[in-house]
């Protein structure tokens, strides 16, 4: 009786540490599948803003008034932003598929969450900024005389608006990154 508790309490110990390392596995392979579409949604983003303008005629076809995104700064650093992130997140991709083959590896995932929080800021600053100017082009402000021109440049501030949308979605990804890896690393490591 007292060796069959034994091998009872074995065996238990075996199948419980097999699913924490699968567990690992599979949080890796998450990981390495928000950052490709967080990859999609900051470089779509970045290509919307950066190919984002429109002109209106004046009098002629010749003369017209013209709505390009590099005529705000706030727009420009909207690109730049998402562009940098882009790239962080196509070289991070490495060590992502890294900790696939190695669930344990504990350095490695420090690094990511660092750089993932320093790429949220970043990324969050340029797509905050950039939400306040084109609120501004959709309602305007009385008080200071900024009058809304969405109604002129319609299709200038409907891919403005669609490029904010990806941009706020690779923040809540590189969000759900940072959890991920956080919890990876919370889990305790199995010594064999």
């Amino acid at each position: 009786m007292k060796a069959g508790a034994l091998e009872l309490g074995h065996a238990s110990k075996i199948t419980s540490s097999i699913p924490k390392s699968g567990v690992n596995r599979g949080m890796s392979i998450l990981d390495l599948f928000i950052r490709i579409i967080a990859i999609i949604a900051t470089l779509g983003s970045a290509i919307a803003m950066g190919t984002t303008n429109e002109t209106l005629p004046f009098f002629t076809q010749f003369v017209g008034f013209k709505a390009k995104y590099n005529d705000l700064p706030t727009f420009t650093f909207f690109v730049v932003a998402n562009a940098i992130v882009s790239a962080y997140l196509v070289l991070s991709l490495g060590l992502s598929i890294y900790h696939i083959m190695r669930s344990r590896a504990q350095a490695s995932r420090i690094a990511l969450i660092f750089f993932d929080a320093a790429m949220l800021v970043l990324l969050a600053a340029g797509a905050s900024a950039s939400a306040a100017i084109v609120y501004l082009a959709h309602k305007g402000n009385t008080k200071t005389n900024w009058f809304p021109i969405c109604q002129q440049y319609d299709s200038f501030c409907h891919r403005t608006s669609g490029s904010l949308v990806g941009s706020f979605a690779g923040v809540v990804l590189i969000i759900l990154l940072i959890f991920l890896n956080a919890i990876a690393l919370s889990r305790p490591s199995l010594i064999h």
